[in-house]
Order: structure tokens, then C-alpha cells, then sequence
């Protein structure tokens, strides 16, 4: 009997320590969901063979199981079955979102579209919600909350109930491919990344001085051409000394559909730019007609602005840019089109005969707040906006559209601070904030420059920086003017970013910063949180294979 009684002490024992020792989720994760209440005394136990049921017949949901089927192998190791029709199963994702009295679906604002119940008890994971969305948004919930453990037998996760939907419904990430081109499977890791953050809106900066990266049909020369620059200036800034070697690359309309066809599934938008009338070197390249002064305009080698832009007054220039726009809307279904407008010197338009022909035909002049010239920019914005109306699509401009007079249906990007955000909110504009002290990620992350990647090295944009932003500007703007701020978008230019390792670490983990600007209300951040939670976001980054910053500031 001794011997029995000492036996069962000893697998009570080990029972204990496997307990102790067994994998743990957390739900802490990045970004923060609104509500999380968890029973840390109990939890379920999820073992490799258990179920998953859904709806099998709602194509849009069964994908999102087999993702989450996939993050849940990937992460720990652990095959979960697929039984559709088990209501007893393990886990369970539905839609079955609780309305509240006299709800209409219909009226549901995108947030509110995407939100989600976790609910985990003893018996299992039952993950509710509105819509297919909001099953991907808690897949991706639980994907983080997992540990990174590729062959766990078990995982126990603590009883609990989640609540979560976004603060904001513009949370965007631009990557500029017009100075440097990325492959397609290189933007499509970046968009798996941006779905892991939360982030929805993928700005496609297409076109640049240094290239012209987006297949035109109608102007089949125009890509093949203006996408290939004989070299490129190397060093800091523009040094002066160039590699010798010729640059180029360009999306065909077809690798863009896959682009679009990838990031929708993830519950991304794509919103393609093509900058105009400014920073159109790599087209009047190929269409020097287009320019005011003839030509030539070699693609250009080196970076900054060029004072080499589309005629304002040549009736060709809008017969250009409404075909390139047309087919941009044949490819590309987002309902918002960025055309740019950023940068456009007027030196060119002010000696121009044609130009200033055009400016007196429209009875433009000088009305104290704007110029001739600026005005006919807005001429020109006017003319494509309605172009693109005519299309059910909302034009984006960089905050200088507002330097001429725009129409309130304009949505405007403001990059040059927070005073462009302000003014067009005021002026009753939907604004999408992205400031570049807080935003432009292609700046360095750390003090120390010699410990991380030559860049732009103007000022440093770090991950703390980024966290502190509050995109409301709740001094400056009232309740009402803040309901017309979209949400806010860090951008990633490529001057000095051309290799997709490089780019990875100037995201990273500055987009986990981001993300809890785009996502959580002022009261759930804190940037001391942030850093404790940041190390299991690491090992997602670890387990993908992409380059992140070590430091953090």
C-alpha cells in the first residue's frame, strides 16, 4: 500500500510539472484588442486532432478557417481538423454577432463591420462575429496570442472573453516603388505583415521621376521605357557618384490584378498613385511632347524634386492622364485613387506660352491666396476628380492640392505636418493624417546612425515618436471636423531603401507602433506596455523570416 500511495505521489508529481510547463497563450498582443477580460485560473487545452466548425457554405468564411488552420500549424505545431458541422467542436467561428435593438446591417460602419467576440471557456474557442472580416481580424488575435512553439502537444489558453473592432477606418501603409521596384512575392509578404498589424489600406506609389512602374496598354512604350533609368545615384543624399548600372522594372496590369486579388483576401484595399502633374520625369521621358519645353528628359538618376512637369496648358496632357487613369480603374476596384499633386514646381508653367495661354483662357489670377499657377493645378485636379467621379471612385491628394482651391469631395493626405490635416478638416474635407515627423518611415529609427541602414538621415522617426501620435488633433479640431479624419498611414519611400530586407527593417516594428494608432482608442496605449508586449510580436516577425530593427526607441 505504501508502495501504491508513494507511485501515485510521484505521477501526481509529473502531472504537475507537465501542467506547469505546458505551453501558455497570451492575449496582451499587438495591436490591443478593446476589451479583453480574462480567468487566468482556468483555460482550455487545445491538443493537435481537435475540431473546427463553420459554415461550409460561405466560401468567404471557409477561407478564413483554412487560414487560421494554417497559423495555428505554423505557429505551434498543432493540426486542427475541419468539421463543419460539429457543434461541439473545439472551435467554433460563426456568424452570429449579437445586434443590438433595431440594428440594420446595412448601416454598420466599416469598424463596426470588422468586429469580433473571442470567447474562450473549459470546453473550447467559439470566435463570433458580423462578418467574414471580423473571423480574419480574431484568427489573426489568436495567431499572436499563440507562443511560438513548432511541436507543442498541447497549448492551454485562459478562459476568457475579447471584444475588439478598430478605432479607426483608413489604416494605411505606403510602399514607393516608383524609386525602387519590389517583385510581386515581395509584396505580398509586405501585405501578410500589414494583415498581421491590422493595417487595410495598401497605398501603391506606382510612378516617380526615377520610374514609371505601371503597364499602360494604351501606351505600350510607356513602361517598358519610362520604368528604366541608366543608373542610380549612390551614397548619401545625391553624392555625386552614381553605380553605372541601368535600373528598371515594371507591373504588368495582369501581375497588379494578382496584387489586388492577394491583398483582398487579406481585407486590404489597394490604393494605387500616380503622381501628377509633378513627378512625371519617367513619362516625359517617353512623351517629351508632354513637357513644356520639348525635352530631352532622361529618367531621372538621382532624387529630389524635379522642376520637369506635365504642361498645365497642353489639351494632350489631360487626354494622357485621363487613359492612364481609365485603365489604372479597369485594374485596380478601390474606391479611393491616389493622383499625387505633391511637389509640383510652377517655374516651368510660368514661362510656358501654353500654359499661360491656358490660365488666361480660364481668367486666373492672383486672388491673394493663390497663384495663377497653383490655380491651374487645381484646374487640372478638378478636371480628373471629375473624371474619376464619373467612375464612383474619391480621389487622394498630398495636402499642396489644397494650394489652388479644391472641391470638399477631395480627400487630402497630409504629409507636410498636421497644419494641411487641420485646414482641410476645416474647410470640410475627409483627411487621411500622415505627418512626416510621425509617419515617414523611410527616416531612421535609432539616434545612433552607425548602428542600423544608411537612409534618409534628416531627422529620426522613432518607434516611440510614432506611438505618441494622436491623429484627431483634438486641440485644434471640434467633434464634428474630427469625424472627417479617415485615420492615419506611415509611408516607406525608397531613396535609400532598395533591397526588400532593408525595407522590412525600416517597418519593423515601427508598423507595431502604427498599428496601435490605427487601431486603439488614446486610453488603451502606453508605450511601456507596448515594449513589454513587443518581444512575442518579434518572434511572429522571427517565424516569417523578415528583417525587423532590434532596438527600440
Amino acid at each position: 500500500m505504501k508502495n501504491l500511495s508513494f507511485f501515485l505521489f510521484i505521477a501526481l508529481v509529473i502531472a504537475g510539472t507537465l501542467s506547469a510547463n505546458a505551453q501558455r497563450a497570451e492575449y496582451d498582443v499587438i495591436p490591443l484588442p478593446k476589451e479583453v477580460k480574462v480567468d487566468s485560473a482556468n483555460v482550455f487545452v487545445l491538443k493537435n486532432g481537435m475540431g473546427v466548425s463553420f459554415d461550409a457554405s460561405n466560401e468567404e468564411v471557409y477561407r478564413n478557417v483554412l487560414f487560421f488552420r494554417q497559423w495555428v500549424e505554423e505557429t505551434i505545431g498543432i493540426s486542427l481538423k475541419l468539421t463543419p458541422t460539429d457543434k461541439k467542436a473545439a472551435v467554433r467561428m460563426t456568424l452570429d454577432y449579437p445586434k443590438a435593438k433595431g440594428e440594420v446591417e446595412s448601416d454598420l460602419t466599416d469598424q463596426q463591420k470588422e468586429a469580433y467576440m473571442i470567447k474562450v471557456d473549459k470546453k473550447g474557442i467559439a470566435i463570433i462575429a458580423r462578418q467574414p472580416i471580423g473571423l480574419f481580424r480574431a484568427a489573426q488575435t489568436l495567431r499572436k496570442s499563440l507562443p511560438i512553439a513548432k511541436n507543442a502537444d498541447k497549448v492551454e489558453l485562459p478562459c476568457a472573453e475579447i471584444f475588439d473592432e478598430p478605432r479607426f477606418e483608413y489604416r494605411g501603409v505606403l510602399l514607393d516603388c516608383g524609386r525602387h521596384y519590389f517583385t510581386v512575392e515581395f509584396i505580398k509578404k509586405f501585405l501578410d505583415v500589414m494583415a498581421l498589424h491590422g493595417s487595410n489600406q495598401f497605398h501603391w506609389h506606382l510612378t516617380e521621376d526615377q520610374g514609371w512602374r505601371f503597364e499602360v496598354k494604351a501606351y505600350p512604350s510607356l513602361a517598358p521605357l519610362g520604368s528604366v533609368r541608366a543608373e542610380t545615384v549612390i551614397g548619401p543624399g545625391n553624392s555625386g557618384v552614381y553605380d553605372g548600372t541601368p535600373y528598371g522594372g515594371y507591373y504588368t496590369q495582369e501581375e497588379c490584378r494578382e496584387v489586388v486579388s492577394y491583398a483582398a483576401e487579406r481585407y486590404i484595399n489597394v490604393v494605387p498613385e500616380i503622381d501628377l502633374p509633378g513627378h512625371m520625369q519617367s513619362a516625359l521621358h517617353v512623351f517629351p511632347h508632354l513637357g513644356c519645353t520639348g525635352g530631352p528628359y532622361p529618367v531621372r538618376t538621382y532624387w529630389g524634386v524635379s522642376r520637369e512637369v506635365l504642361c498645365g496648358g497642353n489639351p494632350e496632357t489631360m487626354t494622357f492622364l485621363k487613359t492612364v487613369l481609365g485603365e489604372l480603374c479597369d485594374v485596380f476596384p478601390s474606391k479611393y485613387i491616389h493622383i499625387g499633386g505633391d511637389e509640383c514646381p510652377k517655374s516651368r508653367w510660368q514661362k510656358c506660352p501654353t500654359c499661360q495661354a491656358k490660365i488666361k483662357e480660364l481668367g486666373l489670377k492672383n486672388d491673394g491666396k493663390h497663384t495663377p499657377e497653383n490655380q491651374l493645378q487645381s484646374y487640372i485636379n478638378r478636371e480628373v476628380e471629375t473624371f474619376m467621379k464619373e467612375r464612383g471612385r474619391a480621389i487622394i491628394g498630398w495636402d499642396e492640392i489644397l494650394e489652388g482651391g479644391l472641391s470638399g469631395e477631395s480627400i487630402i493626405m497630409s504629409w507636410r505636418g498636421i497644419k494641411g490635416g487641420i485646414a482641410a478638416a476645416r474647410q470640410g474635407h475627409r483627411v487621411i493624417m500622415s505627418p512626416n515627423v510621425y509617419s515617414y518611415i523611410d527616416h531612421p529609427q535609432l539616434k545612433d546612425l552607425g548602428k542600423q541602414p544608411r537612409t534618409t538621415d534628416s531627422y529620426i522617426v522613432s518607434a516611440s515618436k510614432i506611438y505618441s501620435f494622436e491623429p484627431l488633433i483634438p486641440d485644434s479640431l471640434t467633434k464634428e471636423q474630427q469625424r472627417l479624419i479617415l485615420g492615419p498611414q506611415v509611408n516607406l519611400w525608397t531613396e535609400h531603401v532598395a533591397y526588400p530586407q532593408h525595407a522590412f527593417y525600416q517597418l519593423l516594428p515601427r508598423l507595431g507602433a502604427s498599428s496601435e494608432v490605427q487601431w486603439c482608442n488614446p486610453e488603451q496605449k502606453n508605450f511601456d506596455y507596448f515594449k513589454k508586449r513587443l518581444p512575442r510580436l518579434k518572434k511572429l516577425y522571427d517565424l516569417l523570416g523578415v528583417n525587423y530593427c532590434k532596438q527600440l526607441e
